[in-house]
């Protein structure tokens, strides 16, 4: 068994584009993106300047993160090595976008699958070489056994000096770089200036779905968000952001539905399981609802939307898209469950359920903590506070759908549950606040600086908090204080629920918004 990968050559490398002419031209990639394209990079003022070129393409980990989340393993390893793709088992999640630290995937517009560059398995499974090695006319571009100790890239990697793209991210990747700057290899060191790049103006798309870096810059007069950029990017390629609004709803439409029900199994609790309406049968409902729209979310956020029930019949349990898939349809038959019992006003059986109905809605709540944690090109996603911002934002949630549904119907414990939003709004300003002020890697800051004072500041600011928490806090402590009605809490859960997506999208596109390549 052989573990291949390639040695490029930085120093021989020219420039050319015939490696990536060669790849479009082999695997008929269509215009408009790369399994392997070429970087260039300037450094230094004139007239002492240089400019140097790196290929990049997918770095063939040994423990790659887009196997592990890809929820059909469609992405799989060769037995030579190579993590390669199955077009007809892809449902087209992006989630393996996400999850490669290298940009190296892409979605094909043709087939609506995630392709990326598989060695030329098919040439070198038969003894040839690949495309790109083939035509490069300085052979800047090797390939060979990494086991084999008296393999021509294995002698190289322990004779000279070499570096390897991210490897702080662990994935132990199989694409080894000579000669290489370091500038070019980790993408936060360099930036486009405002003049453009060489046969471009600009990679930032008129509709702001991606961009690349995340702020253009004058090398030289640094904004204090390009701390660290000491070259410029003349020429690279754009990778298109794939978790969008859809993806910021499904958060929270997750949410109100976990909500609604640890809601009503806190009203069980405290001992109004007889309250038929408000505990038994409407809540279920409300969830059953919110979790239906989840689904309509994640299903049309699919390119391969017709294939969705590949999560179930292909499903990779390590993945947990496939593991979430299986959280909510038990959440969802806990609720069915619950409004079968309050529809029969069983209230025994409500007392039963109440602790599963609190573990479904945690697990609803909070499964997507873990799914992020495994888009390891996204290191804004990594925070473990995730995981408890999610809940809070559920309890939140529950809270503002509670003091929604008051305004319709008598709902038993009107004070706990405005204290619940309460206490739920608080917890999740808190949680924000002390994810602002830690200090994370590079990405890390680079992403909060985009979502607090670049390209979402506003989302972020006026709708995620001054909307989603600030507004909302005053007007149930108003109600608390004041006994005024219904009315003004409902106004604030509204207020709460329209601004926690406002915050989520923020939190998701700022995810996105520091390049990997």
């Amino acid at each position: 068994m052989t573990r291949l990968g390639f040695l490029l050559d930085s120093d021989s490398c020219i420039g050319c584009h015939a490696c990536t002419v060669a790849c479009k031209s082999e695997h008929d990639v269509p215009l408009g993106v790369n399994r392997t394209w070429v970087k260039y990079i300037e450094t230094g003022t004139f007239p002492d300047v240089s400019r140097k070129f790196n290929v990049m393409r997918c770095n063939q980990c040994d423990d790659a993160p887009c196997m592990t989340i890809c929820p059909t393993s469609a992405l799989f390893r060769a037995d030579n090595g190579v993590v390669d793709f199955q077009d007809d088992d892809c449902i087209g999640c992006k989630s393996c976008m996400n999850a490669c630290p290298y940009d190296a995937l892409y979605i094909n517009p043709e087939t609506n699958t995630a392709h990326k560059c598989n060695m030329c398995n098919h040439r070198v499974e038969v003894g040839l070489e690949p495309s790109c090695q083939i035509v490069c006319p300085t052979e800047a571009i090797k390939i060979g056994d990494l086991d084999d100790p008296n393999s021509e890239i294995s002698r190289i990697i322990a004779r000279d000096d070499v570096a390897v793209r991210s490897p702080e991210q662990n994935t132990k990747p199989k694409v080894y770089y000579r000669g290489a700057d370091q500038a070019a290899l980790d993408p936060t060191r360099t930036a486009i200036a405002n003049d453009g790049m060489i046969w471009a103006d600009t990679l930032r798309p008129t509709d702001g779905s991606a961009k690349h870096p995340s702020v253009p810059v004058t090398i030289g007069a640094k904004p204090e968000s390009m701390d660290g950029v000491v070259a410029r990017t003349t020429y690279t390629t754009s990778h298109q952001m794939t978790w969008k609004a859809r993806v910021s709803g499904y958060l929270v439409t997750k949410a109100i539905a976990a909500g609604a029900m640890l809601v009503a199994a806190l009203l069980v609790l405290l001992g109004h399981a007889d309250a038929q309406a408000a505990v038994g049968v409407v809540p279920p409902m409300i969830a059953g609802v919110f979790l239906a729209v989840t689904g309509f979310l994640l299903v049309t956020d699919l390119k391969q939307p017709t294939r969705f029930h590949y999560l179930l019949t292909k499903g990779n349990l390590s993945s947990w898209l496939v593991k979430g898939a299986y959280v909510l349809m038990a959440f969802a038959l806990v609720c069915a469950l619950w409004w079968l019992a309050g529809l029969i006003e069983s209230e025994g059986l409500l007392k039963v359920l109440a602790i599963p109905a609190v573990i479904g809605a945690l697990g609803c709540a909070g499964y997507t903590a873990f799914l992020f944690a495994q888009c390891e090109g996204r290191d804004l996603w990594q925070t473990p506070l995730l995981l408890p911002t999610l809940i809070a934002q559920a309890v939140a949630a529950g809270g503002a759908v509670y003091a929604i549904v008051d305004v319709f119907m008598a709902v038993p414990e009107t004070n706990a549950i405005r204290w619940v939003l309460l206490g739920g709004l608080l917890a999740v300003a808190a949680l924000i606040a002390v994810e602002l002020t830690s200090h994370g890697s590079r990405h890390v800051e680079l992403a909060v600086h985009e979502m607090t004072h670049g390209a979402y500041r506003d989302k972020f600011w006026f709708g995620g908090i001054g909307l989603g928490i600030v507004i909302p806090a005053v007007l149930v402590i108003i109600s608390l204080a004041a006994d005024l009605g219904p009315a003004m809490p409902a106004v604030a859960g509204l207020a709460a629920l329209v601004g926690m997506w406002f915050y989520e999208d923020s939190f998701v596109r700022a995810g996105q918004s520091v390049p990997l390549s």
